[in-house]
């Protein structure tokens, strides 16, 4: 009989031994962690009252960074002062990532709890930007598999940490191109892949996924997925080929396209920077055990920036991938307990770490020792 997620933490197999709480080394065998049963235990335990999302701070919440981000792309088009602009654009790119990253929590979501929310976020946010939650929904529960993540058939992982360095400004150039890819998706592949089919394989497979692993090959959606799907690509290709239109056709000034484009582009360079702290991405492709799974994860819980660049409860990362079904606003309470409950010498503390730049510094460090070394 499969076990629930539930089950897997409460009652860790008997076979796995336990954890002694060490210092975190410079870099984790990973491969040969047991999992930590009492860290499992108490974080279970400590968390059960939290499971629920409160609708009183998901609409709010997400309602009002997409109304301020909306507010601020206009404010950049209109405004003629550079610094104007670039306060505008800097503000509307906060907002909208803030707004954008609720496709993270829809994936994860009983949505009996908070009724609409998919739909309403897809209307104001997914379609308008050509980021419908089809492209998250489905690739991104496969990253908390047990058995896949950190392997060949996990969708979101690389093993970045021993790539070679030119892996990490390529992994930004790509995010920052991300606007006119998706115009190219689905202004101009999804079109024509729906008379095209061995095209429209290939979209399916290799372009209708946030995905990182490009071996990755994505299967067609089924049942009630799949007709949300078509609803979903069928706005974001109606919104792709009206910008390509009003382009041509002048209706949409130079200006106004590079404005929009430079602020879905700082939304995508920022989720990226993001991503790559988001691991230490040194799992080279054998199945991990939760608590390495957990170590390979990081949360950055301390400060005002982690608010800013992993808004939406993403600065609790290795929190998230212990407890994924817990709804953004109760992490950092998660967290408090937790931390709290087994101290700065536990397994737990090993995935806690102070700012972004650290973690960048330590992953770019990572692949220069490997360049060093080949």
């Amino acid at each position: 009989m499969l076990r629930t997620e539930e089950d897997c933490l409460l009652h860790p197999a008997p076979t796995l031994a336990d954890a002694r709480p060490r210092p975190a080394p410079l870099r984790i065998t990973l491969s040969g962690v047991a999992d930590d049963r009492a860290m499992l235990r108490t974080a279970a335990e400590l968390t059960r009252d939290l499971q629920r999302p409160d609708p009183k701070i998901y609409w709010p919440d997400f309602l009002g960074s997409a109304l301020v981000g909306y507010g601020a792309l206009a404010g950049a088009v209109l405004a003629h002062s550079p610094w104007a602009v670039l306060a505008c654009a800097l503000l509307a790119v906060l907002a909208l990532y803030r707004a954008t990253l609720f496709i993270h929590e829809i994936t994860h979501l009983n949505h009996a709890h908070l009724p609409g929310f998919k739909l309403v976020w897809n209307l104001v946010i997914g379609v308008p930007t050509m980021l419908p939650s089809f492209m998250y929904e489905g690739i991104h529960v496969q990253h908390h598999t047990r058995v896949k993540y950190g392997t060949a058939e996990d969708p979101e992982y690389l093993p970045l940490a021993l790539m070679k360095p030119w892996s990490l400004p390529l992994f930004f150039i790509v995010s920052v191109l991300m606007p006119i890819g998706l115009i190219v998706r689905f202004g101009v592949l999804g079109p024509l892949s729906m008379v095209i089919p061995p095209l429209r394989r290939v979209v399916v497979e290799r372009f209708s996924g946030l995905q990182m692993n490009p071996l990755y090959r994505r299967r067609p959606p089924e049942g009630e997925f799949a007709r949300e799907w078509f609803w979903e690509e069928l706005g974001a290709s109606i919104v792709a080929v009206s910008i390509i239109a009003a382009a041509l056709t002048g209706v949409l000034t130079p200006h106004v396209l590079i404005v929009y484009i430079a602020i879905i582009g700082g939304v995508a360079l920022l989720n990226q920077a993001r991503t790559l702290v988001a691991h230490r991405w040194e799992n080279e492709g054998e199945p991990l055990t939760v608590t390495a799974q957990f170590l390979d994860s990081t949360n950055v819980p301390d400060g005002f920036l982690p608010r800013l660049w992993a808004p939406v409860g993403l600065r609790y990362h290795a929190l998230h991938h212990l407890l994924p079904s817990l709804p953004y606003h109760a992490l950092g309470t998660a967290h408090g307990r937790i931390a709290g409950a087994l101290g700065a010498q536990s397994t737990y503390a090993q995935s806690n770490h102070p700012t972004l730049r650290g973690l960048l510094m330590r992953l770019f460090a990572s692949t220069m020792a490997r360049h060093t070394a080949d």
